[in-house]
Parts: structure tokens; sequence; C-alpha cells
């Protein structure tokens, strides 16, 4: 049973851009800056005005939201169905790991521009405090399970979907506010919406990363495969290019 007291609300998040200075000023003209239409739930983050186009090999979505304000390096956030819709194959990464990920072409109404890497699928994950980690007994970059809080009344003749998530990536910052982000396709299967409730179940054990040695193998590799488990890849480490190659092909390295 869940505890009042540690449940965590859910944000089901649209497919969206952030943007850097240069590649909006592309896009919408030199100088131009961001506008807030809303606040979102992340402390100085808003939903802007501002739309764009996306185009991939066999398709094209319109009025995707951007979200500001401006980053270093633009980045494309798409659920699984929005990238079969482009044509494109992006992995599940956390925000900002863009390595090895495809591009998109951007359309807006001063120019376009293509990327050639930014789009991925955000890796399900909560925002906590380091406060609110203490509380609920875990650490920054740790995977949980999560199950919803079944809500106090259904709609006659309707059975609840009751989806129970796993390796779910733990993120801890003080300027984080509580909130269990997964995309619009997730959020569909499991019935859930903006504003639930959702709880930790226990931690995902398999899935926690391992911290690499110096040196990175294919057989490293191969182990955290079988265990479903990412490989802590430390700055100056070797990586054999055997190792590099099945870990770009199955998601495993997250960079420290």
């Amino acid at each position: 049973m869940s505890n009042p007291k540690k449940n965590i609300p859910v944000g089901v998040s649209n497919r969206h851009i952030h943007i850097s200075q240069p590649d909006l000023e592309k896009l919408y003209g030199q100088g131009y800056h961001l506008t807030i239409l809303k606040d979102i739930s992340q402390k100085g983050q808003y939903a802007s005005n501002e739309v764009l186009a996306l185009v991939g090999p066999k398709g094209r979505i319109d009025r995707v939201r951007v979200v500001g304000p401006t980053r270093g390096q633009t980045q494309v956030e798409l659920s699984r169905s929005d990238a079969y819709r482009l044509g494109l194959d992006p992995p599940v990464r956390y925000s900002s790991d863009l390595t090895n990920t495809p591009g998109v072409k951007l359309v807006g109404p001063a120019g376009e521009l293509t990327l050639e890497k930014g789009v991925i699928i955000p890796q399900r994950h909560i925002h906590m405090s380091p406060r609110e980690a203490a509380e609920h007994g875990v650490r920054d970059r740790e995977r949980v399970f999560v199950a919803p809080v079944e809500k106090d009344a259904l709609d006659p003749g309707s059975e609840p979907r009751t989806v129970i998530f796993g390796n779910v990536l733990i993120r801890v910052d003080e300027t984080f506010v509580l909130d269990f982000h997964l995309d619009v396709d997730e959020a569909n299967g499991a019935g859930l919406q903006s504003g639930d409730l959702v709880y930790i179940v226990r931690k995902d054990t398999k899935a926690q990363p391992v911290r690499s040695k110096r040196l990175i193998t294919e057989l490293d590799v191969r182990k955290a495969i079988m265990g479903r488990r990412k490989i802590i890849v430390p700055a100056g480490a070797i990586v054999t290019p055997a190792a590099r190659d099945l870990a770009k092909a199955h998601d495993v390295f997250e960079e420290e």
C-alpha cells in the first residue's frame, strides 16, 4: 500500500523542443527571444508561445512546443508513436544525453535547419529534492519500480488499467520539484494523467548503474545487458571498439 506522505504527482510530458539561442535565431530571426506562455512544474522552466514543425524521413508534425529557457544545445523529445510517424528510431535517454542520436529538420517562421543529432525518447524519471530523496530512501541515478495510487472513483463499468513501471530513473537536485515524468504513450497505456499520484514500490536492483573500471571490454557490456544495468563511464576510461559498438546498440553507457 502507498503511504500518502510519500505519494508523487504525475507529470505527463508531450512532445517538445529545447532549443539553443543560435538555432532559435535561425528559425525565428536574428535577435529573437522566447516568450512565456505558462510556467511548468520545474522551477525556471516554461512552455513558450513559440512552436516549430518537425520533418522526418516519413512524415511531419506541426506546432511542436518549445520549452524555455534556451539551452546550450537543441534537443527534441518525442514519444515512440511520434518517432514512428516521422520515420525515426531514437534511443531512450535522459535529457542532454545526445551522443549517437538521430537528427531531424526543424521548420520555423523565418527559416529551417537540420539537426545532425538531438532526438530522444525521454527516459521515465522522478525529479526530487535532496530532502525528498532522503524521505523516499533513494539517491541520485538510482532506479526504482513505481506503481499508481488507486483512484477513489472509477467510471461506472470501467476497469482500472494498472501498470507498474520499472527502471524509473531518480534525479536529485536542490532546484527540482517532486514529479514523475513520463511521456504520452506511457501515460495512455497506464490510464494516467497529470496530477494523478504514484508511489515507489521498491528499488529496481537489477537496473542500478554500475561504476565502470578504467578499461571497458565487450564482456563488461554483455554482463550489463544481461543484468539490465547501465555502465557509468568515467572520464578518461578506455573503451574497446567492440564494447562501444555493443553498448551503442543496447544504450548501455551513461557518461559520468
